[in-house]
């Protein structure tokens, strides 16, 4: 009986109805076309989306750009849907979710309280992130397999029984199996990882997102989305030489900044992009998380067919050639904001240390190390990850490590290689290019994301210590890469790694400088050339999929109530109805305050789905504006200084709410949902700030929390951490209208300031019912 009343439930609460699958014929009456090798099943719907975007075309009345027509394509009601670029929230209805296994666990929990029996889209698992990167590939995987086993049993179990495809350890990085088999020219495809964008180099709309947003779309709610802006990359002339696609973004980057595409779509447009492969336009949409983007996109072209026929799926391709239309912007079209690149005047770009928006050409970094003290000894440089780990990636790589041992050189450097997926490790092997760079000093990691995302045991410096490191991944934030805030990590192409490795140096420019062989000879690097597919088919290695059954009903997941890796969740307390009156102020942080910041990765993965357990990371990377320093904040209570968890713990001990003060972009980074299950769980109620990043505003609000942002980002001056604050006026709390904040100083004087918010009107029910889950569970029980 439960399952009939909750999809009643649906039915009435949201005037939508159960999802309805991609598999009635009726909808695909041209061809039916699968939608992946794993889901024969599920099929693609462009002629859905072709009514969807005729039916906005006409009420809009104007040509659309690529973004406009996927996304308008995916909504729930395209006929009376309110259209405004930057205000209105849309109702979207994706076609699949995917997971990785540090927030599937998170997900797959939430999903489990809502009580559901399947999930309503295609979803899948990927476990990339537990495994740390340590001796090498076999070795760690094994280890991984050993320590993780809970967790793996877990999410394998749980996507058994609720209908989930699940990617075993070993399987590869979530988004480059993305796209060698779930993305496609159209699809909208949401993932709780921040650079699910890497989908959109095969011109589909995927976006990051937190585990609660996936829990919506796997139960076949409406899925929200602020209606983004559209910001257009024109790109003309050709990459050759020793730029690489990689230099687009990074060179992008540091013309957005890390905020700049906030709220935005990047959308590539012009003569330029069909001298891109396509696993070249996926690394550039992939970083596109950097600037802080909803996501990127190409056009559907020549390059994009040709890696569908490659990886197997010849006949999405034909498909999306009848509906080609659609899949490229209309003429005419208009961006809100655009940006012209030339690539062939596009030189290799290098950006950091310490935030990915600091551009520098290659030829200038040496100089400019030099110039700010940074260290220009090159301790190791790592190619691989999620951004560019493709077989045109390794093969540019291996064909600049040739080049060096012709004439006797290995890496200057320690130097390490991720393949991205089982697919690339075993066609890499097959084809000669692991054993080149085995061979040039490389150590070929397991099929994960290791280092990228601090899963590194480092052991070639202690912490502190003052370095130098270059890689060809997406991030490089204070400590990501290693947990030590003094290294410095440089970001750029695989190549460009792989040469400055090889030379031991930022001051070395493969461009122009000269490397002495062996003999002691000179000699000059030439610019790499590689195919960017293998000639032979893709050797696609291990099989690491496991298919759900068709009826997992009897499946039965186990969470031990004394885990240390998993916790079944309680469900957070309601608002009272009351103005949140005289919270403390846990921290107000100084400067930026990534996800990274909020809730630490490295050895806290282990911890992603415990709750309390992950909870004592809150924070501890933020600088305290107070002191200066990160983990030490004051006890209004007892004035001493701890650690940020011990003293949220002591505030909700002792029932006093508390408030978090932050800069501009709060939350930028990682999609990760702890950063705001962890300040509600330890009694937070209000971040205040000038800024958000769009992924954990949204978080925030999922799990009750209020997230604000000064009305006069001037006032964020006039708030100490030992003032106590009073957010009035919630019962009449309503979209559009700021919130009052009332400052209370320790001398008696008092302020009052105002706060903005983006709340609609379901988002503050959320607020009101304690959560989105708590606010689902509601409606459950109204219509039953």
């Amino acid at each position: 009986k439960v399952p009939v009343l909750m999809l009643s439930f649906f039915q009435y609460a949201l005037n939508s109805g159960i999802r309805r699958y991609h598999v009635s014929p009726a909808l695909c009456q041209r061809a039916k076309v699968a939608m992946s090798h794993f889901e024969p099943n599920e099929y693609i719907n462009y002629e859905k989306l072709e009514k969807n975007i005729n039916i906005v075309r006409k009420r809009l009345d104007r040509p659309l750009t690529l973004s406009e027509k996927i996304v308008y394509g995916h909504l729930d009601d395209p006929a009376k849907q309110e259209i405004e670029r930057g205000k209105t929230y849309l109702r979207l209805r994706p076609d699949r979710v995917a997971m990785q296994d540090a927030t599937a666990q998170m997900a797959m929990l939430q999903f489990i309280s809502s009580g559901l029996p399947k999930v309503a889209v295609p979803s899948t698992i990927h476990c990339d992130h537990l495994i740390e990167a340590q001796s090498g590939g076999e070795k760690d995987l094994r280890r991984a397999k050993d320590i993780n086993q809970e967790v793996y049993n877990f999410l394998a179990t749980a996507g058994a029984k609720y209908g989930v495809g699940f990617w075993k350890p070993g399987s590869g990085i979530i988004h480059q199996i993305i796209l060698e088999n779930y993305s496609y020219p159209g699809v909208m495809l949401i993932g709780t990882d921040s650079h699910t964008p890497n989908g959109g180099g095969l011109g589909g709309i995927c976006i990051g997102v937190g585990g609660a947003d996936a829990v919506d779309v796997m139960a076949g709610i409406p899925w929200e989305l602020k209606c983004p802006k559209v910001i257009g990359v024109k790109l003309t002339g050709k990459l050759s030489g020793w730029t690489s696609p990689k230099d687009v973004i990074l060179k992008v980057a540091g013309i957005l900044t890390v905020k700049g595409g906030t709220g935005a779509i990047i959308e590539y447009h012009g003569p330029g992009v069909d001298s891109i492969s396509c696993t070249g336009m996926a690394t550039i949409c992939n970083m596109g998380a950097e600037i802080g983007a909803t996501t990127s996109i190409f056009p559907y072209n020549a390059r994009m067919k040709k890696y569908l026929g490659k990886t197997g799926r010849a006949d999405i391709a034909a498909l999306a050639d009848e509906f080609k239309q659609h899949l490229v912007p209309d003429s005419g079209c208009q961006y809100d904001q655009v940006i012209e690149i030339n690539l062939s005047e596009l030189k290799p770009h290098i950006n950091g240390p310490f935030t990915p928006d600091l551009a520098h050409p290659v030829s200038d970094i040496g100089a400019v190390a030099e110039k700010e003290g940074w260290p220009v000894d090159i301790r190791v440089g790592l190619i691989g990850s999620c951004t560019n780990s493709s077989y045109e990636d390794m093969g540019r790589s291996a064909a600049v490590a040739k080049q060096a041992l012709a004439h006797g050189l290995k890496c200057k450097s320690k130097f390490t290689i991720t393949p991205g997926s089982e697919q690339i490790r075993a066609t890499i092997e097959r084809d000669g290019y692991a054993e080149i760079l085995r061979e040039v000093g490389g150590l070929v990691l397991a099929n994960a994301c290791g280092p990228c995302i601090g899963q590194w045991d480092r052991k070639d410096i202690k912490k502190g210590e003052k370095n130098t490191i270059v890689t060809s991944y997406n991030r490089n934030f204070t400590g990501r890469n290693d947990a030590n805030p003094e290294t410095h990590a440089f970001v750029t192409s695989p190549e460009i790694v792989t040469a400055l490795s090889i030379a031991g140096t930022l001051k070395f420019n493969p461009e122009t400088d000269y490397l002495t062989g062996a003999d002691g000879k000179k000699f000059k690097l030439e610019a790499p050339d590689a195919d960017e597919l293998p000639k032979l088919e893709f050797d696609p290695g291990q099989d690491t999929y496991q298919y759900p059954p068709k009826d997992g009903s009897g499946q039965h997941v186990d969470v031990s109530p004394t885990s240390q890796r998993l916790q079944l969740l309680e469900p957070f307390d309601k608002w009272d109805g009351k103005d949140l009156e005289d919270m403390l102020i846990l921290i107000k942080v100084k400067g930026k305050c990534t996800t990274d910041h909020i809730s630490a990765a490295g050895p806290w993965l282990k911890f992603r789905g415990h709750l309390d357990n992950i909870s004592n990371n809150l924070l501890i990377g933020a600088i305290n504006i107070e002191n200066g320093k990160a983990n030490s904040v004051r006890n209004a209570l007892t004035q001493e200084f701890g650690p940020v968890p011990d003293t949220a713990r002591y505030y909700k001990k002792m029932g006093v709410k508390w408030a978090v003060i932050g800069d501009e972009n709060y939350g930028e980074g990682s999609s990760r949902e702890h950063a705001a299950l962890e300040p509600r769980h330890l009694g937070g109620r209000v971040i205040i700030t000038k800024s958000f990043a769009r992924i954990h505003e949204t978080n925030l609000k999922k799990q009750g929390l209020l997230p604000l942002t000064f009305a006069d980002p001037a006032d964020y001056n006039k708030i100490h951490p030992v003032d106590k604050l009073s957010i009035v006026g919630l019962k009449d709390f309503a979209p559009g209208k700021p919130l009052k904040c009332i400052i209370k100083h320790p001398n008696g004087s008092q302020e009052t300031i105002m706060l903005n918010h983006t709340f609609n009107e379901s988002q503050i029910e959320w607020f009101q019912a304690g959560s989105a889950l708590n606010r689902m569970k509601e409606l459950q029980q109204k219509s039953s």
